[in-house]
């Protein structure tokens, strides 16, 4: 997946005759799409027979299967102290934003375009307009991808949103202000984006039935040429295990070589080790967090007694008592279900519905939807199961989750009482005194390919967030469900990702000619920092902290890196100079430049893996670049605890001028085993107004 090729040529043409070469055939039907404006590559139809010839051949720097990938605010931009009244430049309706998504609802109150001007001059893409879909000049550019044509019935051949996802991110990236907006009365406030002036560019990549490397790619090609500033991408699937393998990574690097920073969602596979799933150092991984506000729903129980559990419930049954019936007691045994299936509720069809309909059901699991109770016809549903409840998820009919020891209680009310009754009310919102935590489903590092660079690089709220929803679907997008409401509350990386995504176009909005390495550094080194007394994984699960989007404009030094710095932690990383020349589209080569060790790519945190009992001693290089005042003076601060050594020399460093470089060198000497498997500590470079820190961590690393 090489850089673009210079001169006039048919990309297509000169696509197939490679594939003719290595098919021995006529290849016209087999190329799906060519990608050319940005870099140089293309998909196609192939056996694994023609995929191994093709790989052996001159030129190509590698092939893989177009994989499917998965879709992983009132209240959280004030939550952040980054109020509506920050200081803004009108610089920032020039910031145009790239949401790789599943499309749009254009017709909702926060895309309006009133007050926008033209689209900015820079704007070279276009709107794939149809008769359902129109753009404005607050949505200033959409297209669709779907390059193997095959669409189900559930899609819509447009850029418009049907599913809910997109709208939802790019509102909480870039949507105008809107007051009163809530679901259904729940989490009512003034929605609004983190840059509402910016402008949102569309690629609708995913469909009903996911999101293809494909179509993911040819998004990337299309943005960076279009001329978007940032790119935003709540997307992942299983971590790659090598980095130009991965359509989001390559995308990612020819966004980062022409200036685009693309921001990531961490994953929601936590809180495992090593579950993140987007994690090359050009892009920024971001985790999700809590806010101080929560949704709660609370039961009511024939003999008085209250539980309140936890979920977003809109729907009103005004205390009135309903039969209460255990799941396991009514299997939908025609279909072949047995009572230890139907316990969980979790398939549609797994309870019977002339036991529980009309009924409040007890169900042993509450990672389903909700489907099959309410296919079932019953009146609502209580849920108890060990995860931790930390996120209220939406459910088609009145629901509420508890965890075991709350559960356990439920069900000794419904297996000791002759005609056991219950209610559900309708969800309230409290105030969260232990936020902001990172939530038990976001993705945690360590880097699964990278060790010694750390990951993710912050986090960002994620949680019951409220924003645009689409039109099309219900808040749960299950059939059974009639609501539709123009904002939603849900969970997930994905809304943590255009968080950051807002934060950076922010601050590019006052950095125009800011770098993506220069604007990350900024977001990561005046993060919030976390205390890993409520995030056991510390840094794999908040990286450098909590995103803080006010201070991110002057952070004073920069860990600043380009397309160079990267070629040489490559070649560092063993990839070859054929692979290096393809992906760069020049004549780089590791013989020619200095292949540096992942510890001393200048990234503005420090990680440290050892599979070493013993202390442990590693070097640092790293090279700060002034951005505040030009005559300023910073020292080291370090903090460690017992176990961990931090050494810092030059303990000062002194600036004159703007842009001027200053370079260190970071020891550390740390040990860990099984036994304290992680240990971390902190950098502050501190002038007497800005604190740039960067977290230092050492673990150990048995693999």
């Amino acid at each position: 997946m090489g850089d673009r090729q210079k001169g006039e040529f048919s990309v297509s043409s000169l696509h197939t005759s490679v594939l003719q070469d290595a098919l021995g055939r006529d290849a016209s039907d087999s190329l799906v799409h060519s990608y050319h404006k940005s870099f140089n590559g293309f998909a196609a139809k192939l056996t694994m027979d023609e995929v191994q010839k093709l790989a052996g051949m001159e030129g190509v720097v590698s092939v893989f299967p177009s994989q499917k990938k998965q879709l992983h605010t009132t209240r959280s931009w004030d939550f952040m102290g980054f109020s509506k009244h920050v200081s803004r430049t009108t610089v920032e309706s020039d910031v145009i934003i790239g949401m790789l998504d599943t499309g749009i609802w254009p017709e909702s109150e926060s895309f309006s375009d009133e007050g926008f001007g033209p689209p900015p001059e820079k704007w070279r893409g276009t709107c794939q307009e149809s008769s359902d879909f129109t753009c404005n000049n607050k949505i200033i550019g959409a297209r669709y991808y779907r390059s193997d044509g095959q669409f189900s019935k559930e899609d819509v051949q447009s850029p418009r949103d049907t599913n809910g996802h997109g709208t939802h991110t790019s509102s909480t990236a870039a949507g105008v202000v809107v007051r009163n907006a809530n679901m259904l009365g729940l989490g009512s406030g003034t929605a609004r984006g983190g840059v509402p002036s910016a402008r949102i560019a569309v690629y609708k990549i995913c469909w009903f039935d996911g999101c293809f490397d494909a179509d993911i790619l040819a998004a990337f090609d299309d943005a960076i040429s279009d001329g978007v500033d940032i790119i935003s991408l709540s997307v992942g699937g299983f971590s790659p295990f090598d980095y130009f393998n991965d359509s989001i990574a390559i995308g990612a690097f020819h966004a980062m070589k022409k200036g685009i920073l693309t921001s990531n969602s961490a994953g929601n596979s936590g809180p495992g080790p090593a579950t993140i799933s987007n994690f090359s150092p050009w892009s920024l991984s971001v985790g999700a967090s809590t806010i101080d506000r929560k949704f709660l729903t609370k039961v009511k129980l024939g003999n008085g007694d209250e539980y309140v559990g936890v979920s977003v419930n809109t729907f009103e049954l005004e205390e009135k008592e309903y039969p209460f019936i255990y799941g396991g007691n009514a299997p939908n045994t025609t279909a072949g279900y047995t009572g230890e299936e139907a316990r969980y509720c979790y398939n549609p069809d797994s309870l019977d519905e002339t036991m529980v309909k009309g009924k409040v059901v007890l169900c042993d699991y509450s990672g389903g939807n909700g489907s099959a109770a309410c296919i079932s016809g019953a009146a609502g549903i209580i849920m108890q199961d060990g995860e931790i409840k930390d996120y209220a998820r939406v459910f088609p009919i009145p629901a509420s989750s508890f965890d075991s020891d709350v559960g356990s209680e439920i069900s000794l009310y419904l297996n000791t009482t002759r005609e056991p009754t219950a209610t559900i009310l309708k969800g309230t919102e409290v105030k969260d005194e232990s936020a902001p935590f990172v939530v038990s489903f976001s993705s945690r590092g360590p880097n699964p390919i990278t060790s010694d660079i750390l990951k993710p690089d912050l986090t960002a709220p994620g949680v019951d967030i409220l924003a645009a929803w689409t039109g099309a679907t219900s808040p749960t997008r299950l059939e059974k469900d009639k609501r539709i409401v123009p904002y939603n509350i849900i969970s997930g990386t994905s809304m943590s990702c255009p968080h950051a995504t807002a934060a950076a176009a922010y601050v590019k909005s006052f950095n125009p000619t800011r770098s993506p390495a220069a604007i990350k550094s900024a977001l990561m080194t005046t993060a919030y920092p976390m205390t890993d007394e409520i995030n056991y994984e510390a840094e794999f699960a908040y990286g450098s902290g909590h995103i803080n989007p006010e201070r991110a404009i002057d952070p004073g030094l920069v860990y600043d890196a380009g397309e160079i710095d990267y070629v040489e932690f490559l070649c560092g990383q063993g990839y070859s100079t054929k692979s290096l020349r393809l992906v760069t589209g020049d004549k780089s080569s590791c013989s020619k430049v200095q292949e540096i060790t992942a510890r001393d790519l200048n990234y503005p945190s420090f990680a440290l893996s050892t599979s070493s009992k013993k202390f442990v001693t590693k070097i640092f290089h790293r090279t700060v670049t002034n951005v505040g005042p030009p005559d300023s003076t910073y020292k080291a601060i370090m903090k460690a605890p017992k176990g961990l050594k931090i050494k810092v020399k030059p303990r000062t460093l002194s600036f004159e001028s703007v842009g001027q470089q200053k370079t260190f060198v970071l020891k550390v000497r740390a040990k860990v085993d099984e036994n304290r498997s992680m240990i971390s500590g902190s950098l502050v470079w501190d002038d007497g107004k800005r604190q740039v820190r960067s977290p230092v961590v050492a673990y150990y690393n048995s693999s």
